[in-house]
């Protein structure tokens, strides 16, 4: 961790490893919690695995989506990491995501209470990552982990 370049947040959620991991990538559990409330979010790929494509969409109504995450899985270790990227969209093309380019590290392990939930999001450059955190990093990655907990214990 580089404290001019990354973010971070720590969890623990109520809730089996196994859980977690299902809420990670099934679509529809996904499309649950993946997005702050009360945005709606649209699964269009979902391919957690090496090389696989992350897509979606958002919707502040419900009805009219527009396009939100064209991202790329780096690591899929089952029931332990996960890393994407969105410099790379769903097709392999170089991307130039907008607010902020990123490379995201979830790491899940065992915690006497659950799942100890580890995020590590690392940035290109200082700028980038004050963007990112000025952008309310703590606040919106907080939600949707709050979020993603109470899918992974229904």
């Amino acid at each position: 961790m580089n404290p001019d370049l990354d973010l971070t947040l720590e969890r623990v959620i109520r809730a089996p490893r196994a859980a977690v991991w299902a809420a990670w990538t099934d679509p529809a559990r996904f499309a649950r919690w993946f997005l702050p409330a009360p945005a709606v979010c649209r699964v269009d790929r979902l391919e957690v695995r090496p090389g696989g494509a992350i897509v979606t969409r958002m919707s502040d109504d419900g009805v009219e989506f527009v396009p939100h995450l064209q991202s790329v899985f780096l690591v899929a270790e089952e029931l332990e990491r996960i890393v994407f990227t969105n410099t790379l969209d769903g097709d392999w093309r170089p991307s130039n995501p907008e607010p902020v380019a990123l490379t995201a590290e979830i790491t899940l392990a065992d915690h006497p209470d659950g799942t100890d939930y580890r995020i590590l999001v690392r940035h290109g450059d200082p700028a980038a990552r004050k963007r990112h955190e000025e952008m309310g990093f703590a606040d919106g990655w907080g939600l949707v982990t709050t979020q993603l907990a109470r899918v992974a214990q229904a």
